[in-house]
């Protein structure tokens, strides 16, 4: 929906945003390898950051910090949170264990690149949770996904 003083970002002229690259970790290498493409940001909400929907992503181009977001993402992905059948354990997870275990994701990403936004995860992580714990299961799943998206991404020879 737009509105008269409303605008898009594809309705801007100049230059696309360029990302500073992320020392050890090469983020066309890890979409690559995981499968996932990135796609044009057509959200006309100017406050989403990004999306996720089957194996593809979407980053706002004027994301406030677009590596924690990219790692968000990604994990919805490699977490199975976007595909359309139910999980192997059971029922299918609510959406406050999802974004949690997304943003848990995107977090330990942050925090083994050295890279800023972990405070904002941990905010993000503790909101969706209202005061609960993460599930054990859920845990193990975080962990798995983290590795894989930063094994991913490795620059070199030591993947």
């Amino acid at each position: 929906m737009y509105r008269r003083n409303w605008f898009v970002v594809s309705q801007t002229d100049g230059d696309d945003v360029q990302r500073g690259p992320i020392p050890s970790w090469d983020r066309e290498t890890a979409l690559k390898a995981l499968h996932v493409e990135e796609l044009p940001f057509e959200s006309p909400n100017g406050n989403t950051q990004g999306y996720a929907s089957g194996h593809a992503i979407a980053i706002n181009p004027v994301a406030t910090m677009p590596d924690k977001t990219t790692f968000h993402e990604l994990a919805h992905v490699v977490l199975g949170h976007t595909e359309s059948a139910t999980m192997n354990d059971g029922d299918t997870l609510p959406r406050s264990l999802k974004e949690a275990e997304a943003e848990s994701v995107a977090l330990i990403c942050l925090e083994s690149l050295s890279l800023p936004g972990a405070e904002y995860c941990r905010r993000y992580i503790q909101n969706w949770l209202s005061g609960a714990e993460i599930p054990e299961r859920s845990a193990q799943r975080i962990f798995k996904a983290a590795d894989s998206i930063l094994k991913a991404g490795r620059q070199g020879d030591n993947k």
